[in-house]
Formats: C-alpha cells, sequence, structure tokens
C-alpha cells in the first residue's frame, strides 16, 4: 500500500467519522485557494501596512493561509523590493516591513479595496459548501424537537404540527395572539437540525469582497472536538459555527435584502438571507415591517420556488447564490390578511400557536418560578386564575408567568420581603400588569 493510498484513506476515514457533510481542508498551494496571486499579495503588503513589522507566522495568521503557502509570495514580494527583512524570528521565520515602494503599493492597493483580514474564498466554494449543508439534507425527529424546545412549554397538539413543518425544511407562518411564544419557538427551531455548519469570513467574486461571517448570527464553535482531524488541517478562511438564526424585526428594509457595497472601503456586506444559509431566517412582528409585504412578496417569490437568489455586485454584475434556509414569518395578524395566495402557496405551513390551558398556564409558573428561585404554589395560581382570569374572561398568554414573576420579584425586592409566591404579593402586582399593558 502506497502512502498517497494510506493519506488518501485517512482523509476518507476522518470525514466519515466527522459526521460533517463539508470540511474545508488546509490548501496546499496558492493554485487551491482559488484566488489570483496578485490579490494574495495585495493582503499581504495591507496586512504588513496595518501592523508595521510582523513575522512571516502572524501575516499568514492574519490572513488565515498557510505559512508554508505564504512564505512563497513573501520572498517574492522581498525579491522585487516590496518588503524586507526587519530581524530574526523564532522557527526559522524573520521579521517583514515595507519598503518606501511596498508602502505605496500597499497605499494603492488600500484605496482599491480597504479589506484586511481573512483571504475570502471564491463564490463558488461557497456555493458547493452551502448545497452540502443544507438544512434540506436533515430530517429533524420528534426527539430532536424535544431537545430544541427544552426549558419551554409545547403543547402537543402544536408539537405534532411543528414536526412534519421543520422535517420539511420548508417555511412556514407562526401566527396568533402576540405573548404567546412565536418568536421564541422560531429561535429554538434552528437547533432542531443540530451539527454546526462552516462558513467562510469573505467572499471573492469579480474581484469584488463580500463579508459574511458576522458575529452577531454566527457563534463560533470551532473549539469544539472535530474528531480525527486537527484543528491545524482546516482551511482557516472557514469558520465553523452553529446553524445561523438570523431574526429581523420591524427594521428591516429592501436594503438589508441586498448587497450593501461602501464606496469608501470599496468593501461589500452580505445580505441577511446570504447570512442565514443553512440555519433560519425569522421574520419577527411580520407586517409591521418599514417593508410592505407584497414587496417581499415580489423579492422573494422566485427564490422561495427555485432555492437561488440573484444579487448586484457594485459593478453591477448579477451573481447566483444560494437560498437555502428555513424561513419563519412570525406574526400576530392572520396570514391571508398580509398577502396574496401566491405567496401563501410558497410557504406551505400556516401554524397557529394559541393561548395555553389552565394545565399549561401552572406549568410555565413552575417552569419560570424555578428559574427565578422561588418556591411554586399550585393554589396561588389557582387563586390568580379565580380572580384576575375566569371572573373578568381574561385570555392567559404564555408571557403572563414569566412578566409576572419578574415584577413579583422586584417588588419584593423593594418592600425588602422575601421572594416568594404569595397571593396577597401576586395580587398587587398583576393588578398593576393588566391594567398597564392589556386591557381586555
Amino acid at each position: 500500500m502506497t502512502t498517497e493510498t494510506i493519506e488518501l484513506e485517512s482523509e476518507l476515514l476522518a470525514t466519515l467519522l466527522s459526521d460533517e457533510a463539508f470540511l474545508p481542508t488546509q490548501p496546499t498551494a496558492l493554485a487551491e485557494t482559488g484566488l489570483p496571486t496578485p490579490f494574495v499579495e495585495s493582503l499581504v503588503i495591507k496586512a504588513l501596512a496595518s501592523l508595521g513589522t510582523s513575522s512571516g507566522r502572524r501575516l499568514a495568521d492574519q490572513i488565515c493561509l498557510p505559512y508554508g503557502l505564504l512564505d512563497e509570495v513573501i520572498q517574492s514580494l522581498r525579491a522585487r523590493q516590496l518588503l524586507v527583512h526587519a530581524g530574526a524570528a523564532a522557527f526559522n521565520d524573520y521579521y517583514y516591513a515595507l519598503t518606501e515602494q511596498g508602502n505605496a503599493a500597499a497605499q494603492r492597493a488600500i484605496r482599491a479595496c480597504a479589506y484586511v483580514g481573512p483571504a475570502p474564498v471564491p463564490l463558488m466554494d461557497y456555493v458547493i459548501s452551502v448545497e452540502a449543508q443544507s438544512i434540506a439534507a436533515e430530517s429533524p425527529r420528534r426527539e430532536e424537537l424535544v431537545a430544541a424546545f427544552q426549558g419551554i412549554t409545547v403543547p402537543d397538539e402544536l408539537f405534532d404540527r411543528l414536526g412534519p413543518a421543520v422535517n420539511s425544511g420548508a417555511g412556514m407562518f407562526l401566527f396568533g395572539e402576540p405573548g404567546n411564544g412565536k418568536s421564541t419557538l422560531a429561535r429554538r427551531l434552528t437547533q432542531c437540525f443540530g451539527q454546526a455548519v462552516w462558513v467562510p469570513h469573505a467572499l471573492l467574486e469579480n474581484g469584488e469582497i463580500i463579508k459574511v461571517y458576522d458575529p452577531s448570527y454566527h457563534h463560533d464553535v470551532s473549539g469544539d472536538s472535530r474528531g480525527l482531524i486537527s484543528s491545524h488541517e482546516f482551511d482557516r478562511r472557514w469558520v465553523r459555527v452553529r446553524r445561523p438564526t438570523v431574526v429581523v424585526g420591524g427594521e428591516l428594509t429592501m436594503d438589508s435584502l441586498e448587497i450593501r457595497h461602501d464606496p469608501h472601503s470599496h468593501v461589500s456586506e452580505a445580505p441577511l438571507q446570504l447570512k442565514s444559509n443553512c440555519g433560519c431566517l425569522v421574520i419577527d412582528d411580520f407586517g409591521r415591517q418599514r417593508v410592505a409585504p407584497s414587496e417581499l412578496l415580489n423579492r422573494w417569490i422566485i427564490p422561495l420556488e427555485s432555492n437561488q437568489d440573484f444579487l448586484t455586485l457594485a459593478s453591477g454584475k448579477k451573481v447566483q447564490v444560494p437560498f437555502e434556509q428555513l424561513i419563519l414569518f412570525s406574526t400576530n395578524l392572520e396570514p391571508s390578511e398580509l398577502v396574496d395566495e401566491a405567496f401563501l402557496r410558497r410557504i406551505p405551513y400556516k401554524i397557529e400557536v394559541g393561548n395555553p390551558s389552565e394545565e399549561e398556564f401552572h406549568e410555565l409558573f413552575e417552569l419560570y418560578a424555578a428559574q427565578f428561585g422561588c418556591t411554586y404554589r399550585y393554589e396561588v395560581v389557582e387563586d390568580l386564575l379565580a380572580t384576575h382570569y375566569r371572573s373578568k374572561q381574561r385570555a392567559m398568554r404564555r408571557c403572563h408567568p414569566r412578566d409576572m414573576l419578574k415584577q413579583l420579584r422586584s417588588y419584593c425586592a423593594y418592600h425588602r420581603i422575601p421572594f416568594e409566591m404569595n397571593a396577597e404579593y401576586l395580587d398587587r402586582v398583576v393588578t398593576s400588569y393588566f391594567a398597564t399593558v392589556l386591557k381586555s
């Protein structure tokens, strides 16, 4: 058995045992990065311009390319007198600094594009990664849903409706009265798909850089165990993250759905739907955005049908990108009041999140009492139901137990009395709560 055969079998075994559909392996030659040599050179001199003096390995860390690969680029720049040795560094390395000629070249490169950081990934590599990691390839079962919804209450009837909808990977409406946990459910659904995914720091297409990785939505789990493969064998231009959940509410605008180009830095930012690929995109409080529902319909009607979106680069060139996420529309309104039949047909699941039963209301009080650090008392909740709900025909909401206990805790703290579920204390709290928040 040859050495090459052994290496190939080891790589295959590692891939199988890693339980990941996509693994960005470390490039061993500049050609494998898919990046033009002049582009990598510009990244090096721009990084050196920002660092001042740097070792070769630190430059490699800054650009997220292997030192052995980058050393060839550095030596080429040195031969052309764009940078020089500034001293010896550890591990047979050197410190480098820009020459006057190199600094002038760096300033020209910065004016053309101010991006300094991890080397980007070609768009086509990203397309392949999304296809490999798409939630469409996942089939969550009941046990995955149970794990995702730990710590909240979900009635069996609602659970049975959510299961097939999540399993399909298609979009859904979650609608119903405010305060019943639609947004919470939407955020939890991403967890049903389990495994982490890889996203690139940035993309390169037609000479333009588009930033994708966003710590607001992408939670780095690169420190987790990856089976048999060492972290040094991964392409560091990619970040291993939990499947993203991108939540947008009333702040959503049409600009958020397009590539945003900064004319000063000449660096672009990926739109929200691109950042949510392989995860969930939650349109919270749908119908209250500055974007009319009909505008969203016109913008997304083709992507929802084909799972492909078309974006426009700063140059005017249109590019095709994956549209691979579970889209959730959370709304307090009836879906039919918001959009027409054509849009509803492309969101196949419409799931109503109703009010809790009295039994679930007790469960919620018990759950939050444990979280807030007080003893749950059945008779106090019964008194609450009799006094403030049944007699007044007031509807229960899933947010009520949490909100009331928060106010009860503040009430007890203010009066310097023990925090406990006391009917008298709770009476004072809920009277104020309903008078100012919910008139039924």
